[in-house]
């Protein structure tokens, strides 16, 4: 499974972003999709993820700003982020897996950088 991250950029605190990933190579519609991102300094961590089934979870520093959704029939998964903050200042990953949270693909990252 390939996955592609686009829509990444520089915003100013307050304002909004969408991501979008692009996957190939897979079933798509059988995986779960899942955002995570990457601080500088800090670890890797979960944002959002969309089940299979289209349940959908959010960790707590992005519930209510950020919307997960997916698209089966294009084979894209988007995150709308909104009211940003800079500490949403980080690269951004799509993710690929069977289960929400335990991924098995990663594609390459998007920069987004929130200046306050």
């Amino acid at each position: 499974v390939q996955l592609q991250a686009s829509g990444g950029g520089l915003v100013q605190a307050g304002g909004s972003l969408r991501l979008s990933c692009t996957t190939s190579g897979g079933i798509f519609s059988r995986y779960g999709m899942g955002w995570f991102r990457q601080a500088p300094g800090k670890e890797r961590e979960g944002v959002s993820c969309m089940s299979a089934l289209g349940s959908t979870y959010y960790k707590d520093p992005v519930k209510g700003r950020f919307t997960i959704s997916r698209d089966n029939a294009k084979n894209t998964v988007s995150l709308q982020m909104n009211s940003l903050k800079p500490e949403d200042t980080a690269v951004y990953y799509c993710a690929a897996g069977v289960n929400c949270w335990l991924m098995d693909y990663f594609g390459k990252g998007t920069q987004v950088t929130v200046s306050s």
